[in-house]
């Protein structure tokens, strides 16, 4: 991880949830859960050759890895409360295409960048929509800016 930059702190990624449907808070407990999956996969791999070889760079990499693993688990969680505790709906991680009963409005319809994406109106009905920005780094809440 860079010295320039910190991942968001859990109040400004809950803060940035309040603006998500419901669907897209289930979206991205399933991209947390995946992304995890994969680093715990690297991280098994990683921790072989380790053993073989004792690279200290790659056993610090294994370390953050972890802690980016926490991180994330505990975006999940958050995730979790922001449709249970929050808009009290039930929770429902393994579908994407939950209810968007309770709902909150997206806000002004100026846009924000939340996860890589740029919210915004579509104009004459006011509905939100979304579209994900080019090149958006997979791990992105490690990169500089408002990112999930």
């Amino acid at each position: 991880m860079s010295s320039e930059s910190l991942p968001i702190s859990p109040e400004r990624f809950a803060k940035a949830l309040e603006s998500l449907s419901v669907s897209s808070l289930h979206a991205k407990a399933a991209e947390l859960r995946n992304s995890i999956t994969h680093l715990e996969k690297s991280n098994a791999e990683l921790e072989e050759y380790v053993r073989q070889e004792q690279d200290k760079d790659l056993y610090e990499a294994i370390l953050e890895n972890r802690d980016v693993i926490r991180r994330m688990e505990e975006r999940i969680e958050l995730v979790k409360k922001e449709v249970t505790e929050i808009r009290c709906l039930p929770w429902e991680p393994e579908s994407a295409k939950a209810s968007e009963i309770g709902e909150r409005p997206a806000g002004n319809g100026e846009g924000s960048t939340t996860n890589g994406l740029i919210g915004g109106s579509n104009g004459a009905n006011g509905a939100q929509t979304q579209e994900r920005t080019n090149g958006a780094p997979a791990a992105a809440d490690e990169e500089e800016g408002v990112f999930l």
